[in-house]
């Protein structure tokens, strides 16, 4: 757990304890950093019942925060990639800002580390606004709209605890941190996975071609598991590229194996990994669904910081090269790693992962 330390502000320091406040999270980044936000979520409902929680995130991230029952409403904005932002994304956020300033909020948690998200947290008129300011680039300018800075190093944790411990500083929260959450009433069915009774999923796309194991080795992985008597389905994304990957790699393991073709929702994707034995996939948002469904996840990691990303209180092996394991010990870890790559990673490292997280779960899986 990150060890706070004390916070500045421009203001008094608020009370620990609030019998009913208006919250607001925001966190415009991608769809992965959206779903680590929600054993934050949890624990503020936990702890605040009656608390009203609204979370801003990037637009076409919202769908994988539809499992957490804590949130009462989310709101969006634009990507900030200027060829994605014109008039209408101007349009649409002074609509935005003028609902998030009729909620009267009592706090704003900026997340994203970003000077839009600073601003944006001061144009939502929240009474508190609150961000850090460890290892963050923040103008000038963007200091005003903050009012309560944290100092605490969150380098050395999960990202999930360096969320929570940006609000725990300021409304006291309960301990452990939970785990990621999508809850079991807001999953769905995909319905060619009604039938196989023992079947793993297997995630090999990923946007980021670091990331991505070759795959010769994805196919040799599938026919170990095959050989084992596992059913296999295949899951991507909805990129043309990811689809493509996936449906060569059905090909080359045969007609038995189902494949998503990137058409499911977060919900059918997570009603997927609730019933299945095994996630195998790259440092991807489908990892850490996998994890917020409590599925057993073997996760092959290369060019991302291991004790930010690993998977979240989930039973889980993570496979890397060795080169990856020697970097995450460097001082300059930050700096080195995202220059690794997958490609040390053996297929039988990965294999033996498998089996060992199978051997291990199987009572669990009967439970879930």
């Amino acid at each position: 757990m990150l060890r706070p330390r004390m916070c500045s502000s421009t203001r008094t320091a608020p009370p620990k304890q609030v019998p009913l406040v208006h919250l607001l999270f925001l966190k415009p980044k991608h769809i992965g950093d959206a779903l680590l936000l929600t054993p934050t979520l949890m624990a503020v409902r936990e702890r605040y019942p009656a608390a009203m929680i609204w979370v801003l995130v990037r637009r076409g991230t919202e769908s994988i925060l539809a499992g957490c029952p804590a949130i009462d409403r989310i709101v969006t904005t634009a990507a900030p990639e200027a060829k994605r932002r014109g008039l209408s994304a101007l349009r649409d956020d002074v609509k935005l800002v003028r609902e998030l300033r009729r909620q009267h909020f009592d706090y704003a948690f900026e997340f994203s580390d970003s000077d839009r998200g600073r601003w944006l947290a001061w144009l939502s008129g929240a009474r508190e606004r609150v961000a850090t300011r460890f290892y963050a680039r923040i103008s000038w300018l963007a200091r005003r709209a903050i009012t309560r800075f944290s100092d605490t190093d969150w380098l050395q944790g999960h990202r999930v605890e360096k969320d929570f411990t940006l609000v725990h500083e300021t409304i006291s929260l309960g301990s452990p941190v939970p785990p990621l959450a999508f809850s079991r009433e807001r999953r769905a069915e995909w319905s060619p996975a009604a039938t196989p009774d023992e079947f793993v999923v297997l995630h090999p796309g990923t946007r980021w071609q670091r990331k991505r194991w070759p795959f010769e080795r994805w196919v040799e992985l599938g026919r170990m598991l095959q050989a084992r008597n596992l059913k296999l389905v295949l899951s991507s994304g909805p990129d043309a590229e990811e689809r493509e990957g996936a449906r060569r790699l059905q090909q080359e393991l045969g007609p038995s194996v189902l494949n998503t073709d990137g058409q499911t929702t977060w919900a059918q994707l997570a009603g997927l990994l609730g019933k299945a034995r095994l996630f195998v996939g790259v440092d991807t948002a489908a990892m850490h669904l996998a994890a917020a469904c409590q599925c057993p996840t073997v996760a092959l990691f290369g060019p991302s910081v291991l004790h930010f990303w690993r998977p979240w209180r989930v039973a889980h092996r993570v496979v890397m090269p060795e080169s990856a394991n020697e970097a995450q010990e460097t001082p300059d870890f930050l700096s080195r790693v995202p220059s690794l790559s997958t490609d040390g990673v053996p297929t039988a490292k990965v294999y033996a992962a498998c089996l060992e997280m199978l051997a291990s779960t199987r009572s669990e899986a009967a439970i879930r």
